[in-house]
This record gives C-alpha cells, sequence and structure tokens, in this order.
C-alpha cells in the first residue's frame, strides 16, 4: 500500500481542523483551481504546489478557516433579511460580516489569526484598490473591509492596499468611527452587528433610505406575486410544449387583430408606455433617433498614443489552441454548466418569449384573397352556403439587431467569474439565434505580462518618455455575427484555458468592437460590455500617468454613447461600473451575472 503525498496528508489536516471548528463530522476540505468555494459541506480552497511553500500552505489555511468560521457562525437567513438593497452598501455589508466572522476566530487563536491575514492578503492582490489613484477609484466595500479589520483584530492592511485607503480613512473614519467602535463589542451577536453595521453604511451615506419595515416589505412582495405567479405558468407552458424552437414555430400563428387571451395585446401596450420617445417608437416616425444609423469607424484616438501595434493580434479562438484541446475545455465547460442551466435557461426562455412577442407575424382575416384560413373551414361544414374565409400576412416591424457581448478576459476574472461569463455567453446566443438575432462573442486581454515584445522595443529604443499603452493586445474573436451558434460553440470553451487571462485594455478593446459592430448591416446594434474591473496594464501603467487608460476608457465610452447609433450597456462583476457607462448595473456575485445580462438586453429590446 503506497503512503500518502503531503498534499493528501495536508488537506486531511485541513478537514481535521474544519470539522473541529464547524463540529460538523461531515466537513470535508478540498482542492481547487478557481475561486475558493463551499459547495454544501465541503469546503474547496486554492491548491498548493506539491512542495507545499509555507505562503500557500497558510493562504489555504486561511480560506479554509475562513469558511469553516463561517458555517460555524453565520445565519444566511438573517444576514439576508438584513442586506441594504443598495449595491454598493450590500457589497460593503457582506465585507462587515466576513470580517466579524473571521474575528471570532481570530481573536481567540493566532494561528488562525496569522492564517486568514494571508488569506486577505492573497484577496488583495488582485483588488482595484491597489491600482486607485483617486477616491472614485477605490472601492468602498474592500476599504470598509480593511479598515473594520484592523479595528476588531488589530491587524494593519496588506502591503499595496495603504495607498488606496489613504484616500477614504479620514472620511470613514470620521463619519463611521464610532459606529465601528460599537461593532467591535457585538461580534457575537450577528443581529445586533448587522443593525450597527447598516447604521454605518448610513452614516457614510451608502445607504440613501431607511429600510423598509418587515410591514412594508410584506407588502411589496404580495404586490410583486401576481406577475411573479404569471411568469412561473408561462415558464411551465413553455416547459411543457417542448423545446423553445417549437414554441418560437408556435407563435407565429397567433393573430394581431385575434389573440386567444389577449397577452400578446396588453405586452404590446404595456411596451408601448414604456417607450423611450428619444429612441424612436416603431409606430412613429416623427421620434426616430437624432443620430444617424452610420457612422465613420474609426473612434478618434484622443490625447491616446501607442509606441508599437505591429504585436498586437486579433485572432479566432480556434487558432490559439488546438481541436483536441478545445473539445477537452468545452467539456470542462459544460461540466460547470450542469448546475446553473435551470436557473440560466429559464431566464433565456423569459427573454426569448419577449422578443417573440415583438416578432409575432400579424394577419388580416376574412379577407377576399391571400392564404386560405384554415381555422375557418368549420363554417362551410355547418353552413355550406357560406364563402371561403381568406387571410393576409402583415409585414413585422422588429428591427434588426445584431447583439455584440465584448468580455474581459484579464486575469482577475480567472475561476467562477469567467466560467459564469462564458456559460452566459452561451446560453445568450443560443438563445438570440432562435429569434433571428445575430450575436457576436468577443474577448480582450494582453498576449503577455509585463509588456511583452512591445516593452522590449521600448527598451531597445532608449527608453523614450511617455510612449503610451506599451503592451501586446491580444483580441479574441469566439463567435462571429454571421456564424452559427453550433460552429462556434466548442470555441467558448477556450476561456477555460489555464494562462490565457492577463491584463485588460479595456478602451481599445472597446473601440475594436464598436468598429466590428458599427460596420454591420443591421438596423439595431447593441453592444454589452461584461468587466469586473478598470482598465490594468502595469507596464503602461509605469512609465505614464496613473489615469491614462482609465481616462482613455472614458473618452471612448462618451463618444459612442453621444455620437454612435451603436447602443452600448455593461455589466460590472464586483466593481462600478456604473461611474464609466451611463447604462449600466454592477452586480457584486458572478453567479448573478446569467440573469442580469438577460433582464439588461431585455430592457433595451422592451424600450424600443
Amino acid at each position: 500500500m503506497s503512503a500518502s503525498s503531503p498534499l493528501d496528508e495536508f488537506k486531511a489536516a485541513l478537514s481535521g481542523v474544519a470539522r473541529a471548528i464547524t463540529r460538523d463530522a461531515e466537513v470535508e476540505v478540498g482542492f481547487t483551481a478557481d475561486t475558493p468555494i463551499v459547495v454544501g459541506k465541503q469546503i474547496k480552497v486554492p491548491t498548493p504546489s506539491r512542495s507545499l511553500p509555507l505562503e500557500q500552505v497558510a493562504e489555504a489555511r486561511g480560506f479554509a478557516d475562513s469558511h469553516a468560521l463561517k458555517m460555524r457562525h453565520h445565519n444566511e437567513k438573517l444576514h439576508s433579511n438584513a442586506r441594504p438593497s443598495e449595491a454598493v452598501a450590500a457589497a460593503a455589508f457582506d465585507a462587515m460580516e466576513r470580517v466579524r466572522i473571521e474575528a471570532l476566530g481570530a481573536r481567540q487563536m493566532a494561528g488562525m489569526k496569522s492564517n486568514l491575514a494571508a488569506a486577505v492578503k492573497m484577496r488583495m492582490r488582485s483588488d482595484p484598490i491597489t491600482r486607485a489613484a483617486s477616491r472614485e477609484d477605490v472601492p468602498l466595500s474592500s476599504a470598509i473591509e480593511l479598515l473594520l479589520r484592523e479595528k476588531l483584530t488589530g491587524d494593519v492592511p496588506p502591503l499595496g492596499t495603504e495607498t488606496g485607503l489613504s484616500l477614504v480613512r479620514e472620511w470613514i473614519s470620521q463619519d463611521a468611527g464610532a459606529d465601528f467602535t460599537a461593532l467591535s463589542l457585538l461580534i457575537d451577536d450577528q443581529h445586533a452587528f448587522a443593525e450597527t453595521a447598516k447604521l454605518a453604511l448610513r452614516h457614510l451615506d451608502l445607504i440613501k433610505s431607511d429600510d423598509q419595515s418587515p410591514q412594508e416589505a410584506g407588502d411589496e412582495d404580495s404586490e410583486e406575486e401576481t406577475p411573479h405567479t404569471e411568469e412561473q405558468e408561462a415558464e411551465a407552458e413553455s416547459e411543457d410544449g417542448g423545446s423553445g424552437e417549437s414554441e418560437a414555430e408556435a407563435r407565429p400563428e397567433s393573430s394581431g387583430d385575434q389573440t386567444d387571451d389577449g397577452d400578446s395585446e396588453s405586452d404590446d401596450q404595456e411596451m408601448d408606455a414604456d417607450g423611450d420617445p428619444e429612441m424612436g417608437g416603431e409606430g412613429d416616425e416623427g421620434m426616430l433617433p437624432v443620430r444617424p444609423n452610420r457612422m465613420p469607424t474609426d473612434v478618434p484616438h484622443f490625447n491616446y498614443s501607442t509606441f508599437t501595434e505591429k504585436h498586437d493580434e486579433v485572432i479566432a479562438a480556434t487558432e490559439l489552441c488546438d481541436d483536441d484541446e478545445l473539445t477537452r475545455l468545452r467539456a470542462y465547460l459544460d461540466q460547470q454548466l450542469q448546475p446553473l442551466q435551470s436557473a440560466v435557461t429559464k431566464l433565456a426562455n423569459r427573454l426569448q418569449r419577449r422578443l417573440m412577442a415583438q416578432q409575432n407575424r400579424a394577419w388580416d382575416f376574412d379577407q377576399e384573397e391571400g392564404q386560405l384560413d384554415a381555422a375557418r373551414l368549420s363554417r362551410i361544414v355547418v353552413s355550406p352556403g357560406s364563402s371561403l374565409s381568406y387571410k393576409i400576412e402583415r409585414d413585422t416591424d422588429f428591427r434588426d439587431t445584431v447583439v455584440t457581448l465584448l468580455l474581459d478576459n484579464s486575469g482577475s476574472m480567472r475561476g467562477r467569474p469567467i466560467s459564469i461569463a462564458a456559460i452566459s455567453a452561451d446560453i445568450l446566443a443560443r438563445t438570440l439565434e432562435r429569434c433571428g438575432v445575430k450575436t457576436e462573442i468577443l474577448g480582450f486581454t494582453t498576449r503577455t505580462w509585463k509588456g511583452g515584445q512591445s516593452r522590449e522595443d521600448w527598451l531597445a529604443a532608449g527608453r523614450p518618455p511617455a510612449p503610451g499603452r506599451l503592451n501586446d493586445l491580444r483580441h479574441i474573436i469566439y463567435k462571429p455575427a454571421d456564424e452559427p451558434y453550433r460552429r462556434a460553440r466548442k470555441s467558448l470553451g477556450l476561456m477555460m484555458r489555464e494562462g490565457l487571462l492577463k491584463e485588460n485594455i479595456d478602451g481599445e478593446a472597446l473601440a475594436w468592437a464598436h468598429s466590428r459592430i458599427i460596420n454591420r448591416p443591421e438596423d439595431r446594434r447593441i453592444l454589452m460590455v461584461i468587466s469586473d474591473g478598470a482598465p490594468v496594464d502595469d507596464s503602461t501603467l509605469s512609465v505614464n500617468h496613473g489615469a491614462y487608460l482609465d481616462q482613455h476608457l472614458r473618452q471612448v465610452i462618451d463618444w459612442i454613447e453621444n455620437k454612435s447609433p451603436v447602443e452600448l450597456c455593461a455589466i460590472g462583476i464586483g466593481h462600478d461600473v456604473t461611474r464609466y457607462y451611463s447604462r449600466a448595473v454592477t452586480i457584486m456575485d458572478a453567479e448573478q451575472l446569467g440573469g442580469t445580462m438577460v433582464e439588461q438586453l431585455a430592457g433595451l429590446f422592451d424600450i424600443n
């Protein structure tokens, strides 16, 4: 019988400690290359290398201890009931609860305190707070977490975060310092801690209005119950009727003049009521978009430059690895898809119903000529003297549309976020194709870390000052708009490839995606950006001013939003993109991405 490896023995030790903390004999600890996560009673922590370096061992212990403490000391129902509704406040509230849980362990055991500090240090390496150049760049949830941790455990913030913290430390300490002192006395009482945490957030103006009373919340729930039930019934009807394709084939037979249940007519009325007059209505030619539908393909360079572009590449996903590896990566993505497929597919079905409602064929009945109306043949049987009835199909007013999904492929997306992004893009591409909406899926990153060949050329040229962008771009085409989903399906697995995700230069990627979609022949073009952070490239920012990439991104966004007919929207994962994009939403958990993408697209289609 072969002896256990050091890695196996380390995993067994972690499991033993976790069981002792949670007081649950069924808890297990396992390793993962992705983001640490808890699945049932199994805690997944970062995999250390086989030589078990001390730093990696401490990080794994820290994540295992943190999740075990949460299983022991955290009541999820109580937390959800107290959680603020505002996105930034909710993220800060979650971070404060994490500090409370970990402080309970850190105060009792010095070894655990050291492990937890190592885990925090690892998390903060990729946090935007380490790159913040102004107060607006500081993620408040991270800042509040670090300052509260300092108050509750005495741990100084990790190296690299102090510059960002210095931008908000005085403000947070002045407005919420007394609340932090009170929180240090309440870590044993989750309910009291939660109420005081919300008070601190209110003092920081992160909660704009008082929380609703339980009775008011109950009233709102009851008001929302009816539409939710109707939607569930619609989903049940869709599932009973078979696949989305059969539903799409059945819907066109409904009539614009004569409907079975009146849903189509009421839906149209609701969409008309919600319409944005600036964007123009389908039946009101006097309110067409002010901006022309065709624009120059080049976005202005503003005050942005590149040292060299000869090492940049625009490449198809199929060219970055061989077919066998793509097949393996796609199989891995399908495994990730299984737990989420039901929920995201239901959301996709809802989007499909909304689109199909706008694409319904409408018919004029009782015509003298046209297509024979089979539904009225029964009149001939009952009354042979009746004349035959014909129907004529009207032209649909649904605008020909193309959607581009631009996915951040930077290193901070590694693990669960990039898996969810790939899964959501996969399902949306399938859904939109069924509805006749073409979809393009693009990704952006860099070819290497730390500048690559561009930096080598710059060094060889004698390091001229202010060189501009100083890295080799890699723009990836996962699915061209004209390519059927079935052919591009395998390509999406590339996002699971180890080593693909590096730096992110968002401004140039956005300009590139815009240049592709603006040349499309469709009447309507929608560009959706999915990112988890501000643009970052260490090589570029080390030789230019700190806001160089950020400023360029803002300029490109402003140009597209104000001068281009392309409709631009964005989703930030754990990062407030609303300060960049006028039409944007921020989510704090990658698990929300699929539903948020569907809702954003559904909202865009509903208002036009």
